[in-house]
């Protein structure tokens, strides 16, 4: 039988949802973004860090976000999302891995994210240490329909191609 030791990419996949309530603020890819309401979580609720966050754990069959900072845990109350990416590629790092590229879609109907996408782009590139140029990060509505597009909640997913560090 084929060994995985050979192996030298691996791809995962994330997804979450975060519920969006009056009075918490709206982060997501680690940017404040000005709206009446904002992500509920444990943490700051950024649905898009998580789910790059879960496809970068996934990619390694390491579980996913709440199996490292589980909502629990007091110390994870209140977290900016963009310190654990960090730690998540830290993780991955110490296990011989980076992160290649990654694509992630938000889905939310309001507010219009288009103009944050950017400065997203720079921090979660500048959170897993790769250029910018290797993250994608899109935005698309639901045209009214569900939770997302009745402006009840925030959804993401992602993609991500880790490669293994040659030594």
């Amino acid at each position: 039988m084929p060994s995985s030791e050979n192996l030298h990419i691996r791809i995962g996949t994330g997804y979450d949802v975060h519920r969006l309530v009056v009075g918490r603020d709206m982060v997501l890819g680690g940017v404040q973004i000005p709206f009446a309401k904002g992500t509920l979580g444990h943490s700051d609720g950024d649905a898009l860090t998580h789910a790059i966050a879960d496809a970068m754990l996934g990619a390694l069959a390491l579980g996913d976000i709440g199996q490292h900072f589980p909502d629990t845990a007091p110390e994870y109350e209140g977290a900016y999302s963009i310190d654990l990416l960090k730690r998540v590629a830290e993780l991955l790092l110490e296990k011989g891995w980076i992160v290649s590229n990654l694509d992630a879609t938000l889905v939310l109907q309001q507010p219009k994210v288009m103009q944050y996408l950017p400065e997203m782009r720079q921090k979660l590139a500048a959170a897993i240490n790769i250029p910018a140029d290797q993250v994608s990060v899109k935005a698309t509505t639901t045209e009214g329909l569900g939770m997302t597009g009745q402006g009840d909640a925030v959804a993401a997913q992602a993609v991500c191609l880790l490669s293994k560090i040659q030594t």
